[in-house]
């Protein structure tokens, strides 16, 4: 199994170690040497020498092939990708943008099929979420593939099974970049009520417990509702208190069929003005899955959806199309005179209006300045 990944990433070539948040860049000749060397041959010398300077703890003399996976560039120009394995969950959390969470997705002929189409358009970093992820059935061993061919994978977890040993031992044979886990109280009280899940804070303790012992590469995501908002220093200092990076989330967002019913799970004193959106790359660089392998632009944006196991990568060259007929400003938008500064993008304002959320929630015309 390799410890390293050479790769192109977008106009870039990078050296990647999984599990370590160091890399470096590689000058084109550079990389084209080692793309043509065969995994037999020896590393260069020089090469040899860069991964020493980066990770001191690391000897990669010897074949290129036993360290090293090498990445053959992709003319689709995506470097980047989100995947939502399944919408099953084993907590009910109140403020899910998800809405149901039923079990379901693709038979594992199809996932793997689409891990092959995401590595053949370029995607290096790849984000497994759910649902919960890990209870997915084929969780581990699509973890693996996409591993195997060379992506950089973060998990998006809520934790509650980061003690079970089969995903330890995956995750020590091939290590993740990030494991991002969300917390969702400081006591059992508030964290069993937001999961509407009895037990669920003593399975997040376990989790935590087996995670910061592995050493995992965590991160935690503070998530700030009505249930728990009287927790928030607490869930931080948490947090600092076990050495682990955290970000803080306040702003609930509507489910994404346009349900506003999460709405109130929101703690209105806690809600953080949103920075202007000066757009993104979404649908150009990087695509979010669904777990019947429907390709959107991002989590938000998910219409006109292309099937990528029955088109295959050839399905992606509509994506940029797309995104760029999403973000038009439409729907009651259109003419705005604040849309040089609004908040939010067009598909996750197209979310709160079918939610039918206060203004002020979303649009510059609902707060007292802009009025």
């Amino acid at each position: 199994m390799h410890r390293l990944i050479v790769s192109p990433f977008l106009e870039q070539r990078v050296l990647m170690r999984p599990g370590s948040r160091g890399g470096a860049l590689l000058p084109a000749p550079r990389y084209e040497e080692l793309r043509a060397l065969d995994p037999a041959e020896p590393a260069p010398a020089w090469y040899v020498d860069a991964v020493r300077e980066q990770w001191d703890d690391l000897d990669v003399g010897g074949p290129l092939g036993e360290s090293t996976l090498v990445r053959q560039p992709s003319s689709w120009g995506y470097g980047k990708a989100s995947w939502e394995i399944n919408l099953g969950c084993n907590y009910a959390c109140k403020h899910c943008y998800l809405g149901l969470k039923m079990n379901s997705g693709m038979p594992w002929e199809d996932k793997k099929r689409c891990l092959d189409v995401m590595a053949e358009a370029g995607v290096l970093w790849l984000q497994i979420t759910g649902g919960e992820p890990t209870v997915d059935k084929d969780f581990m061993r699509a973890y693996r593939y996409a591993f195997e061919l060379g992506m950089m994978i973060t998990i998006s977890t809520n934790g509650s099974l980061l003690w079970r040993e089969n995903l330890l031992r995956l995750f020590r044979e091939c290590p993740p970049y990030r494991v991002t886990v969300s917390m969702y109280g400081a006591t059992k009280a508030s964290y069993d009520e937001l999961t509407q899940r009895e037990g669920a804070w003593d399975q997040f303790v376990q989790g935590m417990n087996a995670a910061r012992h592995a050493r995992l590469p965590l991160r935690m995501s503070v998530i700030v509702t009505d249930d728990n908002a009287h927790e928030r220093d607490a869930m931080v200092a948490l947090c600092e208190s076990w050495g682990v990076e955290h970000v803080v989330y306040t702003n609930i967002t509507p489910t994404i069929y346009g349900g506003g019913e999460v709405l109130t799970a929101q703690s209105e004193e806690h809600l953080r003005a949103r920075k202007p959106f000066t757009g993104c790359n979404a649908g150009h660089i990087f695509f979010h899955m669904d777990p019947h392998g429907l390709v959107s632009i991002c989590k938000i944006g998910r219409d006109d959806q292309i099937s990528l196991p029955h088109e295959g990568i050839q399905g992606l060259a509509r994506l940029g199309e797309i995104a760029d007929r999403l973000m038009l400003r439409t729907g009651g938008c259109s003419g705005c005179t604040l849309s040089g500064s609004c908040t939010v993008c067009r598909p996750l304002a197209k979310h709160f209006q079918a939610a039918k959320a206060p203004l002020a929630s979303y649009c510059q015309h609902g707060s007292t300045k802009a009025g």
